[in-house]
């Protein structure tokens, strides 16, 4: 397994000190993005060369105990922040667009927001908190106490027992959570644009189904599937690399849930820009 120290800096020169630091931190992020690109293609070699055995590429029973945990285990934390984030946001915009009288034009906005952008964003924030830290702290505490090792000395790929049923797990559970998200998150718009604004829920919900598109649904299904994905590896990456005992592990899974959080953030950004340009 790749090895990922990011350890203090080395003796530099005091000259190009700042230079020398950005060149360090960059070299270690291409070094780890390499790593993780590493492990999801030999993950998906070890489970593809279990299917031309004719075995499944992983036992269904893993697979079950990661998405109950990923999915069931996460719904209400979801939707309680989702439907707080919605009512916040309904509130917040339709004080505003009551000023111009145009405060029925909420639903449309919330429904559109939700489901292209927050709703997997939110999702995916939850998740890289929630199950990333769990992931990473399990397969470091396994790393540390050498069970990885005594399950490739037994002749069982790593990748296809401890990475993928967790991989798939979450990758199929976030446009589902997604989903959930988006649901709650109007259902408390709703209320709220009902007590505040006098929008019955009647023409709320009629207003979100004119207005939502079927490219914006695929978007967010699309997002929210890629975020898992890059949550899953970043997560198991940190987990498969830990060093330094305990310690180590917490060190690795306090740093996958920064940069999960993060990477989910930019990688968000990078697609919205993306989509804007090209779909004028």
């Amino acid at each position: 397994m790749a090895s990922n120290r990011l350890d203090s800096f080395p003796a530099r020169p005091n000259k190009y000190g700042l230079l020398y630091r950005i060149g360090f931190l960059t070299r270690n992020a291409l070094v780890n993005l390499g790593s993780i690109i590493w492990l999801l293609l030999n993950t998906a070699e070890e489970m593809a060369d279990n299917v031309r055995r004719g075995r499944l590429p992983f036992r269904p029973s893993a697979l079950f105990v990661q998405t109950d945990r990923t999915a069931v285990g996460s719904v209400p934390l979801v939707l309680m922040v989702s439907f707080f984030l919605g009512l916040t946001m309904a509130l917040l915009t339709g004080y505003q667009l009551e000023k111009f009288g145009v405060e029925r034009l909420i639903p449309s906005l919330i429904a559109i927001a939700f489901t292209r952008e927050l709703g997997p964003l939110i999702t995916g924030i939850v998740l890289a908190a929630r199950i990333g830290a769990a992931f990473t702290a399990e397969l470091g505490t396994m790393q540390v106490a050498e069970e990885v090792e005594a399950i490739e000395a037994m002749g069982i790929g790593p990748l296809r027992f401890l990475v993928a049923p967790r991989l798939v797990a979450i990758v199929g559970a976030m446009p589902c959570l997604s989903v959930c998200s988006v649901i709650a998150a109007l259902i408390g718009s709703c209320l709220i644009s009902w007590v505040t604004l006098n929008i019955v829920p009647a023409f709320f919900f009629d207003s979100v189904l004119s207005s939502l598109l079927v490219n914006d649904i695929v978007i967010g299904f699309f997002k929210a599937a890629f975020f898992g994905l890059v949550i899953g590896l970043i997560a198991c990456f940190k987990g498969l690399t830990v060093q330094g005992g305990a310690e180590g592990v917490g060190r690795a899974t306090t740093g996958s849930v920064v940069i999960a959080i993060t990477s989910v953030i930019g990688f968000d950004s990078l697609f919205n820009v993306i989509v804007t340009q090209y779909t004028k």
